[in-house]
């Protein structure tokens, strides 16, 4: 089988050009612009039948990154799998966000909250190694297998996160810190979005109460871990800011206020726990 067969077979089977440009790439270890000059080249055996082999589970609508077994986030090739989200450009948000806020952290320790492949912690930790190297990040997440796959990405990438597993706050007993950030389930079951989302873990995904209860949980049990003045970041989904904020202020929190994705949806809202004031992060 030539390239320019592979990729035909691709587009008879409706799988995205891109996708099977990146897929082939990724197998033959080549850049997109190698396999356009040299279409005519052949597959070895092996790549062919590992072709064929991906190729029929991108068409059957599992995610890229499931089939490559890896994607970027901020830089950072993670490894991935059915245990975890797909990190997505979204996400970047929160990342960003929290930077902003560590060079005023009332403590060195700070917390992403179910951390799945581990992409926020990994990306707080690799940019606080030259930005705030007295920054020491810690992550949960209440999946074994999740946190397998977090704890690999973080031995392969050389960066320094400590993992714990357990529910929320309850994976953290008696610990305090100066800067929380959590990507968690947000969406309420049955939602019609979940159909495209069948690949990835359900209860990474959804949750109870509108999809507000894994937020409300974070939100309330939050007082007892955070020191004074610390930020406690979350991200959500694209309808749920006023509710989140509201969560916020009935618990107590300053400062409250959402942030807007590239899209101009409002995808992320945090706020400060009353204290000695160590940073204000800007509004939009």
């Amino acid at each position: 089988m030539r390239i320019r067969e592979a990729l035909a077979g691709a587009a008879a089977l409706g799988v995205d050009r891109l996708d099977a440009h990146l897929l082939l790439s990724h197998l033959l270890l080549k850049p997109r612009t190698w396999l356009l000059a040299h279409d005519d080249e052949r597959l070895a055996p092996p790549v062919a039948g590992d072709w064929a082999a991906r190729l029929a589970r991108r068409a059957a609508g599992e995610p890229l990154a499931y089939v490559l077994g890896e994607w970027c986030f901020r830089g950072l090739v993670l490894h991935v799998s059915p245990a975890v989200l797909v990190p997505r450009p979204e996400t970047e948000l929160l990342v960003d966000w929290a930077l902003e806020c560590l060079p005023g952290v009332a403590s060195p320790d700070v917390l992403d909250l179910g951390t799945g492949s581990g992409a926020i912690a990994l990306a707080i930790a690799a940019a606080a190694t030259a930005a705030a190297p007295r920054i020491r990040v810690h992550a949960t997440d209440n999946q074994e297998g999740a946190l397998a796959v977090a704890q690999g990405n973080a031995v392969r990438l050389g960066l320094l996160v400590s993992f714990t597993q357990g529910d929320w706050w309850a994976a953290v007993p008696g610990r305090q810190f100066g800067l929380v950030v959590s990507n968690p389930p947000y969406i309420a079951p049955g939602d019609p979005h979940l159909a495209a989302l069948t690949h990835e873990p359900p209860q990474a995904l959804t949750a109870p109460g509108q999809g507000l209860d894994a937020l409300r949980q974070i939100v309330a049990g939050a007082p007892p871990h955070l020191l004074p003045g610390a930020w406690l970041l979350l991200e959500h989904g694209h309808d749920q800011a006023a509710a989140v904020q509201q969560l916020f202020k009935d618990s107590g929190f300053l400062d409250v206020q959402s942030r807007n994705d590239l899209a101009g949806l409002s995808r992320c809202t945090g706020a400060r726990w009353p204290g000695v004031k160590q940073f204000r992060s800007s509004p939009d």
